[in-house]
């Protein structure tokens, strides 16, 4: 791996770090098998709203649209 400086005067410091996220994120990508299934996003989960108690149409329902029970 080879990285180059292109602008600006990094310290030596600043360059192990910058050297060090870009390996570990190597590290990563090389650590998931590539067939794995990606996660789920948060929203997209049908658990998320698995345990929330779901509105029913009644009289003044409209007023409880946006607000959490």
């Amino acid at each position: 791996m080879t990285i180059k400086v292109v602008r600006g005067n990094p310290t030596p410091e600043e360059l192990a770090a910058a050297l060090a996220v870009v390996r570990a994120r190597a590290a990563a990508a090389t650590a998931t098998p590539p067939d794995a299934e990606p996660p789920r996003d948060a929203w997209s989960d049908p658990a998320r709203i698995a345990g929330q108690r779901l509105l029913h149409p009644g009289e003044a329902s409209w007023t409880r649209t946006y607000w959490p029970a």
